[in-house]
């Protein structure tokens, strides 16, 4: 566990900061961050997290459940236990808990890609109604439910403590096969949810879906599984994630918005605090890794110098 001191440092995080997509790399080059360069020219990388875009734990999951004092396999960082708990459930520290998201796979002519799952637009009423119809199957698995939200559903069984997922991060609008483990435990999953798009194919919710156009239900995506594991965020810790559903979506323009509104805001708060007198600590993720800077307080001359030096923030964030 980090320091007292360490603990209580400003500390901003940023999933999504960089894109591995061409399209994205290219917004990327020409966006001006300027009190991000400002920032980084002042700091020193601290640590590196992740290794590549293949591991089922994206790099700023990793991130936060390190910040959160967890240690875990790829595929076993418990944070459907922690969205249960947010979500006014309680879980039992050690308990298996799964994220259950409805989803829509689209099959196409060489792969499954699963479509965001907002794009859905379910309803209270449709959610339920097909969260009800899936329920006696998953239940005769010994599965226990929980309705949540809409997007939001959970599954409580032992298996699931010990079931590497991938994250839903690593899977929207992708090729799901990649993504689905040829162990003996995913199997069964993906059992499950070949079982749940044949009972759904007909259920009259999907057929009235249809009738006007919209996505239907046909699967789910079962992510973030693992033994709960009961934890606080410091309060020094902020997490933006603004820049996740433009990447997510691939719509660069609101990506490229997005960093600019960080860079005048939060951003720039950061590095008032350096200048300021405080040690700060900036995360930016991208989905191969995580790479944590630090910068202290520093002397005119040093800032002054610095500031000559400069960074290429574009450079920095190439590798992540």
């Amino acid at each position: 566990m980090p320091s007292p001191a360490v603990a209580n440092e400003p500390h901003l995080l940023i999933p999504f900061a960089a894109p591995l997509s061409p399209a994205g790399a290219h917004a990327l080059k020409d966006l001006p961050l300027p009190h991000l360069e400002r920032l980084l020219a002042r700091a020193q990388p601290a640590q590196t997290l992740g290794t590549d875009e293949w591991r089922m734990t994206p790099p700023h999951e990793v991130a936060i459940g390190q910040a959160l004092g967890w240690s875990a396999e790829d595929g076993l960082w418990p944070f459907a236990a922690r969205h249960a708990q947010a979500d006014g459930l309680n879980p039992q520290p050690g308990e298996g808990w799964g994220l259950l998201t409805p989803a829509h796979w689209h099959l196409g002519t060489e792969q499954i890609s699963m479509m965001h799952p907002a794009e859905l637009h379910l309803d209270n009423a449709d959610s339920r109604a097909l969260f009800d119809a899936m329920r006696p199957l998953l239940d005769s698995e010994g599965w226990a439910l929980h309705w949540a939200a809409p997007l939001r559903w959970y599954a409580v069984h032992p298996s699931l403590a010990a079931l590497p997922c991938a994250s839903l991060d690593r899977v929207i609008g992708r090729n799901v096969d990649p993504w689905l483990p040829p162990t003996e435990l995913a199997r069964r999953v993906r059992r499950l949810q070949s079982e749940v798009q044949m009972l759904l194919y007909t259920h009259p919710i999907n057929d009235e879906r249809e009738a006007r156009g919209a996505l239907t239900m046909n699967s789910f995506w079962l992510s973030d599984c693992g033994a709960a594991t009961p934890a606080d965020l410091p309060s020094s810790l902020q997490i933006d994630d603004r820049l996740r559903e433009p990447a997510l979506r691939e719509d660069w323009a609101a990506w490229v918005d997005g960093w600019r509104a960080l860079d005048a805001g939060p951003v720039q708060q950061l590095l008032q605090q350096l200048d300021a007198g405080s040690p700060v600590r900036i995360t930016l993720c991208g989905e191969r890794l995580a790479r944590r800077y630090e910068a202290r307080p520093q002397g005119l001359w040093s800032r002054l110098r610095a500031g000559w030096r400069g960074t290429n923030v574009q450079r920095e964030m190439a590798p992540l």
